[in-house]
């Protein structure tokens, strides 16, 4: 990932949040020939652990279905690319209110790298996917309780394949309006929570970092 100077995450606990809260990552692999394979699916921190304050030692969490075969290229290729994302949209210069104007995108991400290890045990497979609903169970009010459906988690643990991913790099861009004026900020924050998908969130996060 490029990083722009000017668009540098405020800190490292900013990347872990995003990370924390935006889990559905595209793992990308190598395989050893052609062009990388990548997968959309969950990876989380462990559910028992507090959030970190910085990536030195920290360990990921994921699984992904048997029958795809990207996790074959794991042992022959164990370096990986987690993207995550989080709100996203697009600026237009109607929201300046000045012109020459040129249109741009707002968004936030976070790349890590590091060195996967698949989990070979079925006990610690099955860890893993309960961890996993309890991570995405947790912001829920109320959330679901899986151990009501023990016995179908306990089937599932033959179709997928379990793995933990060392961090050893993190960047990130959080490319928010920073380098404009505060009013005009304060017109794209506006205009994007009106026409943007993911505006409300968006809009919630510029206005997070605004003075920073």
């Amino acid at each position: 990932m490029h990083e722009f100077a000017r668009y540098a995450a405020p800190s490292t606990a900013d990347e872990i949040e995003l990370v924390r809260h935006n889990p559905f990552a595209l793992v990308v692999s190598a395989t050893g020939e052609g062009a990388p394979v990548a997968t959309h699916l969950p990876v989380i921190f462990p559910d028992d652990e507090a959030p970190p304050e910085s990536w030195d030692d920290v360990t990921l969490l994921g699984h992904l279905a048997r029958v795809n075969p990207q996790w074959r290229d794991f042992a022959a290729c164990p370096e990986l690319l987690l993207v995550f994302t989080g709100p996203d949209g697009y600026v237009s210069p109607s929201a300046y209110g000045y012109t020459p104007a040129v249109p741009t995108w707002n968004y936030a991400a976070v790349h890590l790298t590091g060195t996967v290890e698949l989990i070979e045990s079925p006990a610690a497979t099955l860890d893993v996917v309960e961890r996993t609903v309890l991570a995405l169970e947790s912001p829920r009010d109320p959330s679901w309780d899986p151990a009501s459906s023990r016995e179908k988690f306990v089937s599932l643990v033959d179709h997928v394949v379990a793995f933990r991913v060392r961090i050893r790099t993190a960047h990130s861009v959080f490319k928010l309006s920073q380098d404009m004026p505060s009013d005009v900020r304060e017109r794209v924050r506006a205009d994007v929570e009106r026409t943007s998908p993911s505006g409300a969130a968006l809009s919630a996060l510029m206005r997070r970092h605004d003075h920073v």
